[in-house]
């Protein structure tokens, strides 16, 4: 198994959108504007980030 990362950024805010949303920037690490989180390439995260891809900015580390 191949142990590849995945930098994810909260590029815009999460005020305004739907709770389910909320709570998965939360589940990504994410708390503020800008932050950042280095996170396992695993097909749940993916998901994760499709969710909220409109969002938040991720890059392969």
């Amino acid at each position: 198994m191949s142990n590849k990362k995945l930098k994810v950024t909260l590029i815009k805010s999460i005020i305004g959108t739907k709770q389910d949303h909320r709570a998965t920037v939360r589940g990504l690490g994410l708390r503020r504007l800008n932050s950042s989180a280095i996170l396992e390439d695993t097909p749940a995260v993916r998901g994760m980030i499709t969710k909220v891809r409109y969002l938040v900015k991720s890059e392969s580390v």
